[in-house]
């Protein structure tokens, strides 16, 4: 197994050399330079100056190639036009990463950009890494390395950050020195030309000295990378996120510093939501959550209650929390009686609960613990001021008892300066998070449960719902292609319904009268009464354009209504193109709601679906939630209920509820469209009529682009890589039964369980090279919750005699930390082995790692494990003794080539 990462060798160099280093005070060499000699890094350390012998009373040399050892690393610290000649110096003698300061490239316009692209081209031809440019450049507390130019360096500690803004390195780093707080990691990406978000959480996720991840993000490049790597590292550490540009003159500033296009807010809000991190708003919120990240705040939901001994801060916080949208948890009945038997009579039991202004720290060490045992609550927010009784050490004293003997998550607002100086600092030694003002910690709860909320977004990873085969794919595709063979780019009604139709949305039924009479003939067909639209592909909002009519009633209505519409729209819009009209069945749904949902693409993360009111009720509620596809119904349902237009989906008046299960399969539909049918640019259902009955489209309109659909791999204009439905098969096995072979679902972790625990003890002790019995659960989540982008795991599963499915064997693999390979495990049931089974998974494995045109299959084995290493050589794998671990041997099959 590749246990070290491909960037190790940037981040943990174990030779550094300055390109630019200066005896020049306050110059970038001069404090680069200076930095990492007083930091004590541990490993060699070289100055490149051509106009020096001596650089800080050590040796210059002239260029790099003068140095003659090995350089893990080197820090160009010259002007942007001198960077291409250094970089061919690095690339000449074995320079492997270089971090490029100076800024005056892409971002600086034309010019600037024409050098990039030559520095670009330089380091691909000798293979060398480049970090930046434009960057501060990075700290590595455990190797002693503080290769920045700033004038504050970082403890060692836990908490990487990485940034694509020098001084936002520069702003955390001197609050986490007041504050106390160490790093595992300060990164500093720049321009990202090369090295990029994506890589350098890869590597994060190997380094075992990481355990909290901040980032501060201005412009990506690669949306499907950032997303992969961003929900690999997510399910392992914790991240937040803080992100420039929610508005247009902050994306303005963005832009114009990282020099990379910007994303509008709400698509990478929507985006982040599906990664598992959790984004904060502002400077403060990313500091204040790191800290609480690292105190272990850990809210589990986000019903809160508030204890305090003054009811105006009490209903400041409550304020801001409704603000935010945070619940005030409901107090029980128990809780209430408890709460009547501990404080005075003219406190409050409501929530905030006021103890009074003399709460001593028995009362509020008797309410904490009564608040504690609620169900309703999820955290508690505990709130001091400085009163004339109030003892605030005593107090804080009091709470640090009590949180050890409660699951309950607590954090405190102790307001107030000198008089409780001391009872905050016992309570940040106590690792309790506590704040000065009840807005503050209000935010940080706010922000934390945002975390836990994502962490279970991203844990869903929709499954096939059509069981039964790929019609919907199949007839969908096939109806694209025509239309694209025919160069037609917007869609008719009647054909966009009818691609509709092959994903099992439910349409009205629709046909086309290019005349009068033949619109006669079709409303008889169709069946009174009927509904008649103009059908344009340059007109967006017919009935804004006076092509609508409803509830026609008789062919004499439908003659008038056919020349009505045609010259209404002729009149208003002489320009538009004009095929006639549509006909369908006038829907009369009186408990009817009227939504809409939509798709369009973004040019970095794809297709978007978006949601709410439709019809005119969208001029009521105009807001538009939008989800990364592909959806499942726990995520359909959270986009649902992150529109207002949810409000009017229940029983109100004498209206009944809508059925819920029919919009949320709509909506799953649509997902499953634009991940098979990559040619779809725009897709409008408005309105889609929704109501106790079910869900159907009323008016559809979809916009194709052939150039959309020209990606080599199949889910190539996704930003998140969907279920791999086309993997699943059916194998009739020699001994004649019939397999499933499919890939894993997150469903599928009894069946895991269940398999592992069934396995020999030899079989487990060959799969796992360790005596287990059964797998924790937490890997199990990892076994059954795969990101498809850089990983796969299949399994096979059979149907006994009752209908129950069994699994009989497991192959997956991962990303090797070098990001050329795959590294791979298989698994087959001890009674179902001899059958051809592992050979038959093992070649899924091989098949989509070509695809996806990884370098190289490969595989730890035991060296005792005889069955194994046979079926490897009849692949073509080549067999060599394992590099590091004795009575191992490493299997490996090139893919390519």
């Amino acid at each position: 197994m590749l246990m070290q990462h491909y960037l190790t060798s940037l981040f943990e160099p174990k030779s550094v050399a300055v390109i630019g280093a200066s005896d020049r005070e306050k110059s970038v060499g001069n404090i680069i330079f200076k930095n990492i000699l007083h930091s004590r890094y541990r490993g060699q350390v070289y100055a490149v100056n051509p106009q020096h012998e001596l650089i800080q009373g050590q040796p210059a040399y002239k260029s790099v190639e003068r140095i003659g050892g090995r350089i893990d690393l080197a820090i160009i610290a010259t002007r942007p036009q001198t960077v291409p000649r250094i970089m061919e110096q690095c690339g000449r003698c074995g320079v492997r990463n270089t971090i490029v300061i100076a800024s005056g490239f892409s971002e600086a316009g034309s010019s600037g950009a024409a050098l990039e692209r030559k520095v670009v081209e330089i380091a691909h031809t000798y293979n060398v890494r480049v970090l930046g440019p434009n960057c501060l450049g990075i700290i590595r507390p455990d190797i002693g390395l503080n290769a920045t130019f700033t004038k504050v360096s970082a403890e060692p500690g836990d908490l990487a950050l990485v940034a694509q803004s020098g001084a936002m390195c520069s702003a955390v780093l001197d609050w986490a020195e007041t504050s106390r707080i160490g790093f595992s990691s300060v990164i500093s990406l720049g321009v990202t030309v090369d090295v990029d978000f994506g890589e350098i959480l890869d590597y994060l996720i190997y380094d075992d000295k990481t355990r909290y991840i901040l980032m501060y993000v201005e412009g990506i490049r690669n949306a499907r990378r950032f997303m992969s790597a961003l929900r690999s590292a997510a399910r392992i550490k914790p991240i937040i996120l803080l992100k420039a540009g929610r508005h247009e003159l902050g994306a303005q500033a963005a832009v114009a510093h990282s020099g990379m296009a910007a994303v509008p807010d709400t698509v990478f809000d929507a985006a982040l939501r599906r990664t598992g991190a959790v984004r904060v708003q502002n400077i403060g919120q990313l500091f204040y959550a790191a800290k609480a990240l690292s105190s272990k705040f850990h809210p589990r939901g986000d019903r809160l209650a508030i204890v305090t001994n003054g009811g105006g801060p009490g209903a400041v916080a409550a304020d801001r929390a409704g603000d935010l949208g945070i619940p005030l948890a409901s107090l029980s009945p128990e809780t209430c009686n408890k709460l009547k038997q501990i404080l005075p009579a003219d406190c409050s039991y409501l929530n905030p609960i006021d103890i009074g202004g003399d709460a001593t720290p028995e009362r509020y060490r008797e309410t904490i613990l009564a608040v504690a045992v609620d169900e309703n609550v999820d955290s508690t927010l505990v709130m001091l001021s400085p009163q004339a009784m109030t003892e605030p050490m005593e107090v804080a004293q009091a709470i640090i008892d009590v949180a050890e003997e409660v699951s309950l998550t607590i954090s405190c607002c102790w307001m107030g300066g000198r008089q409780v100086a001391k009872a905050r600092r016992l309570l940040e030694e106590a690792g309790i998070p506590v704040f000065r003002t009840p807005e503050t910690v209000i935010e940080l709860f706010h922000t934390i449960s945002k975390y836990f909320r994502n962490q279970k977004l991203l844990l869903q990873t929709p499954g096939p719902t059509r069981q039964s085969g790929l019609t919907g794919e199949r007839g969908g595709r096939m109806l694209i292609e025509t239309l694209l063979g025919e160069r037609r780019k917007v869609l008719s009604e009647m054909e966009s319904k009818a691609i509709l139709r092959t994903f099992n949305v439910p349409v009205a039924q629709t046909m086309m009268a290019r005349s009068a009479s033949e619109a006669l003939f079709v409303a008889e067909q169709i069946g009174f009464p009927v509904a008649m639209k103009i059908d344009s592909p340059d007109l967006t909002r017919k009935s804004e354009a006076g092509g609508v009519r409803l509830n026609i009633a008789n062919t004499q209505a439908v003659w008038n209504a056919y020349h009505d519409i045609v010259n209404t729209v002729q009149l208003r819009y002489p320009e538009a193109a004009v095929n006639g009209v549509s006909i369908e069945p006038y829907l009369s749904r009186p408990h009817g709601r009227e939504l809409m949902i939509g798709v369009f693409r973004d040019p970095l993360f794809g297709p978007l679906i978006c949601f709410g009111a439709g019809g005119f009720d969208a001029e009521i509620f105009n807001e538009r939630s939008l989800a990364i596809p592909p959806l499942n119904r726990f995520l359909a349902r959270d986009l649902i209920e992150s529109n207002c237009a949810s409000r009017m989906l229940g029983k109100f008046h004498n209206h009944p509820a809508v059925k819920h299960d029919a919009l949320e399969e709509v909506l799953v539909c649509i997902s499953e469209l634009v991940c098979d049918l990559p040619w779809i640019k725009e897709l409008d259902l408005n309105p889609l009529i929704v109501d106790e009955n079910g869900a159907i489209v009323v008016d559809a309109r979809i916009v194709i682009d052939h150039a959309l659909g020209t990606g080599s791999e199949r889910y190539a204009h996704m930003a998140i890589h969907p279920y791999p439905v086309h993997l699943i098969q059916k194998w009739q096995m020699p001994n004649g039964s019939t397999v499933t072979i499919r890939p894993v679902r997150p469903e599928d972790a009894d069946l895991e369980r269940e398999f592992v625990r069934n396995l020999s003890e030899e079989s487990r002790y060959f799969r796992f090279m360790e005596s287990i019995i059964d797998l924790p659960l937490p890997v199990v989540v990892r076994f059954t919750q795969i990101d498809y982008d850089r990983e796969l795991a299949m399994i096979a599963t059979t149907i006994d005699d009752t209908g129950r499915e069994t699994q009989i064997g497991s192959a997956r693999y991962v990303l090797t930390p070098d990001g050329e390979s795959v590294e791979f495990a298989v698994a087959i049931d001890d009674k179902w082995q001899q059958f051809g089974l592992g050979r038959r998974l093992i070649a899924v494995l091989i098949d989509y790692a070509r695809t996806k045109g990884y370098r190289a299959l490969v595989g730890d084995l035991l060296g005792t494990n005889h069955k194994m290493l046979r079926m490897m050589r009849r692949l073509g794998f080549t067999i060599h003794p394992h590099p590091e671990l004795p009575g191992v041997k490493r299997a490996i099959k090139p893919l390519h080539g």
